[in-house]
């Protein structure tokens, strides 16, 4: 029998709120049963307004950090009128998708082999068959789309700093 994916009600998503909170996002629990606010795909699904991402307890960690994660890559006007809709291209979704990989290893106890397989239980699709696949071997294009908007350093590590409007950010390079 296959491994459930984690809920935000498990303690493993606990640091769930603190994690958000470096980016100025802020975690609004759903009571059971109600709709949430901002999910585009409804259901279960986290949803995003504004600077507050909505989840329930049987929400999927996995969309807790994707929704998340687009609203970290959305550029800043996107970002001030965000209302479910996260929007973005082709290279931004896949840069979420890499970035929520990431900021898994940063939740003690899932890190991004457990996310991994999360994503792929829950019907994400990847070209090579599988997140880790496609984390490892072909991402290479989200990565550098990730450190062009200096969401994750060289090391690829997280920066802790959202998405700012490309131009600005050149601007202010010497």
């Amino acid at each position: 029998m296959p491994t459930p994916v984690i809920h935000c009600d498990d303690p493993l998503a606990a640091p769930l709120q603190s994690l958000l909170a470096r980016y100025g996002l802020e975690l609004e629990r759903v009571p059971p049963d109600s709709p949430i606010p901002g999910s585009f795909w409804g259901d279960t699904e986290a949803g995003l307004i504004a600077n507050r991402l909505y989840v329930r307890p049987d929400t999927p960690l996995h969309s807790a950090l994707h929704e998340a994660c687009h609203y970290v890559c959305m550029d800043p006007h996107r970002r001030e009128g965000l209302d479910t809709d996260a929007g973005g291209d082709y290279d931004e979704e896949n840069a979420v998708c890499y970035l929520q990989i990431l900021l898994a290893d940063h939740l003690p106890g899932v890190g991004r082999e457990r996310l991994q397989a999360d994503m792929d239980a829950w019907g994400y699709s990847f070209r090579l068959g599988s997140a880790r696949a496609w984390f490892e071997q072909d991402a290479q294009d989200a990565l550098a789309w990730l450190r062009r908007h200096q969401i994750v350093d060289n090391a690829s590590n997280p920066t802790w700093a959202l998405r700012q409007d490309v131009t600005a950010v050149q601007q202010e390079v010497p």
